[in-house]
């Protein structure tokens, strides 16, 4: 990683979260489970997934890493980056998780908030620790519109994904319906 990259990526780490922890705190259980329709999800069912998702995404980097380098990673992932940066924060665009990672509604509100936080500072720690050849290292994403993502694209994934779903976490939070923050009463 070229020192602009690591900047970057800690930079985009760092704001994702602090984004998905403004957006997460202070809600009142209605509005945390909220759904606008039934097959649309809640704050917390974004939220479960972001945290699925950042551990599948940190396990498909580190997948590219145990392999060998690809001599062809340039040729294969060249634009990839820029696809992914203006790709993953594009609402207007609709994705299917996979099942591995869709929300199950098992987990607590705290227990998603504290293993989103460890899953964050696990992957800020590689990012600014790691001296790996990332860019050479690949592994095949399960859509073919990405296909093959260098290791480097993985790791920048991790906090683009994050973004988008808070994205819709503040479009929820936005929409008409969305339940009023209740006074305590004394």
């Amino acid at each position: 990683m070229t020192p602009a990259e690591r900047d970057k990526i800690i930079d985009l780490l760092e704001t994702s979260r602090a984004r998905f922890l403004k957006t997460v705190t202070g809600l009142s259980d209605d509005q945390w489970k909220w759904k606008p329709a039934p097959e649309r999800w809640s704050v917390a069912e974004c939220a479960e997934h972001i945290v699925a998702a950042e551990a599948a995404l940190f396990g498909k980097m580190q997948e590219a890493l145990a392999k060998p380098p690809n001599r062809y990673w340039e040729k294969e992932t060249g634009g990839k980056t820029e696809f992914l940066e203006r790709a993953l924060v594009n609402r207007r665009t609709k994705a299917h998780a996979p099942a591995s990672i869709m929300p199950q509604g098992k987990l607590a509100r705290a227990e998603i908030v504290e293993r989103y936080g460890a899953a964050r500072e696990r992957t800020l720690r590689f990012a600014r620790e790691t001296q790996a050849p990332l860019e050479q290292q690949t592994s095949e994403h399960p859509m073919p519109v990405f296909n093959k993502l260098n290791a480097y694209q993985w790791l920048i994934y991790i906090p683009l994904h994050n973004i988008r779903h808070v994205m819709q976490m503040e479009e929820l939070i936005a929409a008409p319906g969305f339940p009023k923050q209740k006074k305590d009463t004394p």
